[in-house]
C-alpha cells in the first residue's frame, strides 16, 4: 500500500496535472522513485524519445483545437479521446494488462468500488488521495483489532475485572469517539491514523462505503471487500467478545496469518448439536463430581475445580483434537486444583481408588505417600470420540507450584527420544498452571527458556492456565506487574488465547485451535481460562475475608453448568428432562464406586505411580548386582577411540591444545593407566557399548568447567562442525548425548530427572557448573529427588555431579554442601543392619539416595557402571573433584578396571601403616580431594609408618562393617575424622553418630577439620593458605 500511495503521489503532482487527465490512469513509463527502491535506468535516454517529450503538452492542444473545428480531421483515438473527456468520463483506458502483479503491488484500479459511494472517490477518471488514505485507514482499524482487541474483550465472568487489569479501552479501538473535522497537515503517524479514522467515521453514510479488504484477515470470508459498519461488526466479533488473543508480535508472517483465518473465518465456532450435547455431558460429569465429594466429604480438603469446571471439557477436547492429529502419548503436570477431577474424568481413573484416599486407610505397600491431591497416575485407555489408543500420565508433585513444568518436560523428550519421535508428533505435554503461580513463579520462564533448545524441545507444550484472578488470597494487581499472568509466553513467541470459562463453546474452539497449533508448528500455545474460585484456597477456607466484594459476586452467579444447560435447552439442542437424566445418570456411578471403595481395606501406592517401568522388576533378585568389571579389551578399544582425532583428521580442523590432550591420553592408554576424564569416559562408552543410553546435561559439560572432559571437539574453520568421540565407538552402539544447558539449574535439573524417570536402561547424568550451584534447584532435590520415591513409589537412578573441594576459591566455588544431602538421607543413625554377603546392596535397596565422593578414576568408573548394575534405582549425589583431575597422583591402572573389580566402599590403606599396623598412632578417615594433601603432608613429615589414612568413598549408604573392619586392624590408634570443610558443614556430623555405632562405643572418634563458620570458604588466598597448613598440622599431629 505505501508503493501504491506513493506511485500515486508522483502521478498527481505538479508536473502530472500538466499532462492530460489520461496520463493519471496510464502507466507512466518513466521511472518513479519509492522509499528506499533503486531508480530503473534506461539505455535510452529520455530526450530522445519521440514520446511525452516536453512539446507533448502543445501536441495535444493542437489536435484538441483541430478536434474542434472538425472531428473527423483527427485519427478517431482522439476523436473518442476527447468524446469522452467532454462528456465527462475517463478520456483515456489502457487495454487490459496480462501480466501478473509484482510482489507487494496492486493495481490502483482496486481503489474503483469505494468511488461514487458518497465522501470522494475519482475526478476526471483520477483517484483522490483521500480514497487512498481510506483503505490505509480501514487497514490500520483491523490492524489496531487484531494487535489489542483482546483488552477489551468480554473476558471476565464475574464482570467485575479486567483480565489484563486495566480498565480503560486502547485509543485505536475507540471509532466512534474521533471527530475529523480539523485540516491540516498530522505531525506524526499516530496523528494520521487518528485522523483517517475520524474521517471514515464521522458520517453516517461512511459506515456503509465498501472496502477492498486486505490480504491480512480473513472477515470477509469469500468477500472480497465488505461496508466499514460490517468490518467494525466483525472484526468486535472476533477480538472482542469472549475471546481475546494475543498473537501479532509473532515475528512470522505464516504464522499470524493461521491464527487470523482461525478466528476470522466467518461462522468458524458453529458447532453441531451432538458436539453441544458432548460439552454439555462433560461439563455434567465435571460438576457432578465435585459436587459428589462436596456431598460425601464436606469437611475435607479437596482442593476443588468449582468455578472452572469447563477445564475437564477443555483437556478433553484437547486430548481429542491432539489424538485425531496423531498423538499417542500425553505427559500432564498440574497443581493441586481441580486434580481429583481430572484424575477421574480426564483420565478415568477408577472412582473407586480415589474415593479410597479419603477413607484414612493403611497403606499395603512401602513408602510413606502423599496428600491425594498431589499424586500422580499413569493410564493407557480408548478414546472413544477418536476411537484411538491414548496413554495418559500425570506427574505427582508436591505443593510447590509450578515445579513439575520441568519435570514433565524431561519425561516427555524421554518419551520421544526412546519412541524415535524426533518432530514431537506421537509424545505432548500438557501443563496446567494457576494465575498467580505462572506470573510468580520463576522456574516457569526457566523451562519456557528450554522450549526450543535442541537437546531439550518438545516440540510445543499446551499450557492451560485456571486463572481464579485471584492467588491464595492476593489480588492480582498485588502478585504481577505485567497486564496478563500469561505474559511470561511472550518470550517464546508462543501465543496466547485468553477466554471467558463461562462460556464453554469459545472455550472449545480455542482449544481445537491450540492443538492445531501444536500439530502445525509444533510451539508452545497458552489457553488462559478466565474463572472464578467458588470456594477458598481451600474447601475448609473463608474468602470473604480478603476479597468480599468477588465472593458477594461469586455467590449469586449460577454454575456454568446451568448457564450452559439453559442455552442448550432453549436452543432446543436438549430437554430439561434429557439434562437430569445425564446429571442423574453420573451420581449413580458415583454412589456404585462409593459402595465399592467403602470394601477397600487398603490403599495401594503403586495405583498412583505415574511412571511405570513394564517389566522391569520383573524376574530380577532384588539383592543381586550385576559386575561393572569389564574386559581390557574393551578398556583399549573405548580409550584409543576417545583419545584419537576424528577419522577425517586431514580435513577435520583440531585446536593444537586438544590434539595435545588427545595424545596424552593416547599415552596413558598405552600405559594402562586412566585419569579422570579417561575413567568417566570409559564408564559411559562401556555402558553404551552395552546398549545403555547416557545422557550428560549442564552448564559447559561439553567441554567441561575445568576444560578436561572434552566429549564434543570442534573444527576450528567450520562453523557447528563437531565431533563426538563417544558417539562414534562402535556401529550398533545406544546414542550418546552431551549437551551444554541454559544457564539454569532448577529448570534443566528438573528436567533430567524427569528423563531419568521415563527408562530404568538409561543413565541421565546433571552436573553443576560448580556444586553448590546446586542449591538453586533445591526445590528439585528437596521435594523430587530425595523423598520421590517414598512418597510416590516413584524411583530414579539420576546421577548429579557436583565439582567440591576448598581450593582458594571462595566461598561460592568451594562447597557442594555435601552436608544438607548427607541430612536428608534416610538411614538410621543408631542401626547397624545384620553384617551378610548382601550387606552392601541392602543398604542400597534401603536408602532414599547414595552420596559418595570418589578419590580415584577407577571408583568413578565402577559407581557410574554400577547406576545399571544395582537391580532397583536410586539416585546418586556424587561429589567430583576439581585439582585432582590433572593430579599426578589421581590415576588408576586397568588392573582396578578389569573383570572381577567392583566399586570400593572404603579404599583402606595400603602403604607402610598398613604393615605396622600394631604400632599405627594414628587412624585418619577421610574423603575426597584431601587425602592428597594429607597424603603428601604425611610423607613431608617422615610419618608414613606411624599415621594410617583411610578414604570414605561411600558416605551414604555408611560402610559400617568396613568402618568396623579397619579400626580392628589398628588397636592401638586414635582414630579421627579428617575433613577440609568446616566442623558445621562437611559429612562430620552425619559419619560422628554412625562412627559410635559401628564401634559399639568402644573407642572414641574424635575430629579434625576448620572451626564452624557461617560461609562455606575465605575469600582470601593468605587466609585459605594459612587453614590448610594448620589442617595439615592437625592430620599429622601425633600428641
Amino acid at each position: 500500500m505505501h508503493r501504491a500511495h506513493t506511485i500515486y503521489k508522483t502521478l498527481t503532482g505538479p508536473q502530472g496535472q500538466r499532462m492530460g487527465a489520461w496520463l493519471l490512469t496510464k502507466k507512466s513509463t518513466a521511472p518513479v522513485a519509492c522509499a528506499g527502491q533503486q531508480l530503473r535506468v534506461y539505455t535510452t535516454p529520455v530526450t530522445s524519445e519521440p514520446f511525452l517529450n516536453g512539446s507533448s503538452s502543445a501536441y495535444v492542444e493542437d489536435m484538441y483545437n483541430a478536434w474542434l473545428a472538425d472531428p473527423s480531421s483527427v485519427h478517431v483515438s482522439w476523436d473518442s479521446f476527447f468524446r469522452n473527456s467532454q462528456e465527462g468520463g475517463p478520456g483515456y483506458q489502457s487495454p487490459p494488462s496480462l501480466a501478473p502483479m509484482g510482489r507487494n503491488e496492486m493495481s490502483i484500479a482496486s481503489f474503483l468500488p469505494a468511488v461514487g459511494g458518497g465522501g470522494g472517490g475519482a475526478v476526471g477518471g483520477a483517484i483522490s488521495e483521500k480514497t487512498i488514505d481510506d483503505h490505509l485507514a480501514v487497514q490500520a482499524i483491523i490492524r489496531s483489532y487484531q494487535i489489542r482487541g483482546h483488552h477489551i474483550a468480554k473476558l471476565d465472568p464475574l464482570g467485575i475485572n479486567s483480565a489484563d487489569l486495566d480498565d480503560k479501552t486502547p485509543p485505536e479501538l475507540l471509532y466512534s469517539h474521533y471527530n475529523f473535522a480539523r485540516d491540516g497537515p498530522s505531525r506524526t503517524y499516530s496523528q494520521e491514523l487518528v485522523r483517517q479514522v475520524q474521517e471514515l467515521t464521522k458520517k453516517e453514510t461512511d459506515m456503509d462505503r465498501s472496502f477492498k479488504l486486505p490480504s491480512t484477515t480473513f472477515i470477509g470470508g469469500k468477500d472480497k471487500q465488505l461496508p466499514l459498519r460490517e468490518i467494525l461488526r466483525r472484526l468486535e466479533l472476533t477480538y472482542c467478545r469472549h475471546i481475546g488473543v494475543e498473537f501479532m508480535f509473532i515475528n512470522s508472517l505464516e504464522q499470524c496469518n493461521w491464527i487470523r483465518e482461525r478466528m476470522e473465518t466467518p461462522d468458524i465456532m458453529k458447532i453441531s448439536p451432538e458436539q453441544k450435547r458432548l460439552i454439555l455431558a462433560r461439563l455434567t460429569r465435571a460438576t457432578g463430581f465435585e459436587a459428589f465429594l462436596a456431598k460425601k466429604w464436606s469437611s475435607e480438603k479437596r482442593f476443588g475445580l468449582e468455578g472452572c469446571e469447563i477445564l475437564i471439557p477443555a483437556m478433553k477436547q484437547v486430548i481429542d483434537r491432539s489424538t485425531d492429529l496423531g498423538v499417542e502419548s500425553i505427559v500432564m503436570g498440574m497443581p493441586h486444583r481441580g486434580r481429583l477431577n481430572v484424575l477421574a474424568n480426564v483420565c478415568r481413573k477408577p472412582l473407586s481408588q480415589i474415593f479410597t484416599q479419603f477413607a484414612g486407610l493403611e497403606a499395603e505397600d512401602d513408602g510413606s505417600g502423599d496428600v491425594k491431591y498431589h499424586l500422580g497416575t499413569y493410564i493407557e485407555r480408548l478414546n472413544r470420540v477418536t476411537n484411538k489408543n491414548i496413554r495418559l500420565a500425570v506427574v505427582a508433585n508436591p505443593s510447590h507450584l509450578e515445579a513439575v513444568d520441568p519435570i514433565v518436560q524431561g519425561k516427555t523428550r524421554a518419551e520421544q527420544f526412546y519412541r524415535g519421535d524426533g518432530e514431537g508428533k506421537k509424545v505432548m505435554s500438557v501443563l496446567l498452571h494457576g494465575d498467580a503461580a505462572f506470573s510468580g513463579q520463576g522456574v516457569v520462564f526457566e523451562t519456557m527458556h528450554l522450549s526450543d533448545l535442541p537437546e531439550y524441545t518438545t516440540h510445543g507444550t499446551i499450557h492451560i492456565v485456571v486463572n481464579n484472578q485471584v492467588g491464595f488470597t492476593t489480588d492480582p494487581r498485588h502478585s504481577r506487574s505485567s497486564p496478563y499472568c500469561t505474559d511470561v509466553a511472550r518470550v517464546v513467541n508462543a501465543p496466547i488465547f485468553h477466554v471467558n470459562a463461562d462460556d464453554p463453546e469459545s472455550v472449545m474452539h480455542v482449544c481445537n485451535i491450540a492443538a492445531e497449533w501444536r500439530a502445525t508448528f509444533h510451539k508452545d500455545v497458552v489457553i488462559d481460562l478466565v474463572s472464578y474460585r467458588r470456594n477458598g484456597h481451600n474447601e475448609i477456607d473463608e474468602p470473604m475475608f480478603t476479597q468480599p466484594l468477588m465472593y458477594k459476586k461469586i455467590k449469586k452467579l449460577k454454575p456454568g453448568l446451568d448457564k450452559y444447560s439453559e442455552s442448550l435447552i432453549k436452543e432446543g439442542v436438549v430437554t430439561a428432562a434429557e439434562v437430569k437424566d445425564v446429571k442423574d445418570k453420573y451420581e449413580k456411578i458415583c454412589e456404585e464406586a462409593f459402595d465399592n471403595a467403602r470394601k477397600e481395606t487398603h490403599i495401594k501406592y503403586k495405583d498412583w505411580l505415574d511412571s511405570p517401568w513394564s517389566g522391569f522388576f520383573e524376574g530380577k533378585d532384588p539383592l543381586k548386582v550385576q559386575p561393572t568389571g569389564i574386559k581390557e579389551d574393551t578398556l583399549q578399544h573405548i580409550g584409543k577411540r576417545f583419545s584419537s582425532l576424528p577419522p577425517n583428521a586431514a580435513e577435520f580442523v583440531v585446536h593444537k591444545g586438544i590434539e595435545r590432550i588427545l595424545k596424552a591420553r593416547m599415552d596413558m592408554v598405552g600405559k594402562r593407566t586412566i585419569d579422570w576424564a579417561l575413567g568417566e569416559a570409559m564408564a559411559f562408552g562401556s555402558l553404551v557399548k552395552d546398549g545403555i543410553h547416557v545422557r550428560l546435561s549442564g552448564q559447559d559439560v561439553e567441554r567441561g568447567t575445568f576444560s578436561h572432559r572434552h566429549h564434543v571437539l570442534h573444527h576450528q574453520n567450520v562453523d557447528k562442525a563437531t565431533y563426538k568421540p563417544l558417539s562414534n565407538l562402535y556401529p550398533d552402539q545406544a546414542p550418546y548425548t552431551v549437551c551444554n544447558s541454559s544457564l539454569s539449574e532448577y529448570g534443566v535439573l528438573g528436567f533430567e530427572l524427569g528423563y531419568s524417570m521415563t527408562n530404568p536402561n538409561a543413565l541421565v547424568i546433571w552436573e553443576a557448573q560448580f556444586g553448590d550451584f546446586n542449591n538453586t534447584a533445591q526445590c528439585i532435590i528437596d521435594q523430587f529427588i530425595s523423598s520421590g520415591q517414598a512418597k510416590w513409589v516413584r524411583q530414579s537412578g539420576l546421577v548429579c555431579l557436583l565439582p567440591h573441594a576448598l581450593e582458594g576459591m571462595g566461598p561460592e566455588h568451594s562447597s557442594a554442601r555435601v552436608e544438607r544431602f548427607l541430612q536428608m538421607c534416610s538411614d538410621d543413625p543408631d542401626y547397624f543392619p545384620p553384617e551378610s554377603e548382601e550387606f552392601a546392596v541392602r543398604q542400597l535397596h534401603d536408602i532414599n539416595w547414595i552420596v559418595a565422593n570418589c578419590s580415584t578414576p577407577a571408583n568413578l568408573f565402577h559407581i557410574l557402571r554400577r547406576q545399571i548394575a544395582l537391580p532397583f534405582r536410586k539416585p546418586l549425589i556424587l561429589l567430583t573433584p576439581k585439582s585432582l583431575l590433572r593430579h599426578p597422583e589421581a590415576r588408576s591402572s586397568f588392573d582396578e578396571m578389569v573383570e572381577g573389580t567392583e566399586f570400593q566402599r572404603i579404599i583402606p590403606e595400603k602403604g607402610p601403616a598398613a604393615a605396622n599396623a600394631q604400632g599405627v598412632k594414628k587412624l585418619l578417615f577421610c574423603s575426597g580431594k584431601v587425602y592428597y594433601d594429607f597424603t603428601k603432608a604425611r610423607k613431608e613429615k617422615g610419618l608414613e609408618k606411624d599415621i594410617a589414612i583411610a578414604r570414605m568413598e561411600q558416605v551414604s549408604p555408611f560402610p559400617y562393617d568396613l568402618v568396623k573392619a579397619e579400626c580392628a586392624k589398628y588397636p592401638n590408634a586414635k582414630v579421627f575424622w579428617a575433613q577440609e570443610e568446616h566442623k558445621n558443614q562437611g559429612p562430620w556430623t552425619y559419619v560422628q553418630p554412625r562412627f559410635d555405632t559401628a564401634l559399639s562405643g568402644s573407642r572414641d572418634v574424635n575430629y579434625i577439620g576448620r572451626a564452624t563458620a557461617a560461609s562455606p570458604s575465605t575469600g582470601s588466598k593468605a587466609q585459605h593458605m594459612k587453614e590448610v597448613a594448620q589442617l595439615m598440622a592437625d592430620a599429622t599431629a601425633l600428641k
